[in-house]
């Protein structure tokens, strides 16, 4: 079990970011959630990784990545 902090952007009605959240729930993933419509700061993070689409996902140990990448999601399994 990976004791990494996992950090997913996301926000409201988005299926890539669902779709991710659900995969490290299935995987037994900690994360934290950082949702840009209830967090203005998150929106700044997001724009300072250089991403401007959603999800993105931050971890320790990885480069962080947007989008459902179950290929980098695996490695934090």
């Amino acid at each position: 079990m990976s004791n990494k902090t996992v950090i997913v952007y996301s926000k409201p009605n988005c299926m890539q970011c669902n779709f991710t959240k659900k995969y490290l729930e299935d995987k037994g993933i900690p994360f934290e959630i950082k949702d840009i419509a209830e967090n203005e700061a998150a929106i700044e993070e997001v724009k300072s990784l250089g991403f401007s689409s959603l999800p993105v996902v931050l971890a320790e140990g990885l480069e962080a990545f947007n989008g459902f990448r179950p290929d980098m999601l695996n490695q934090l399994a």
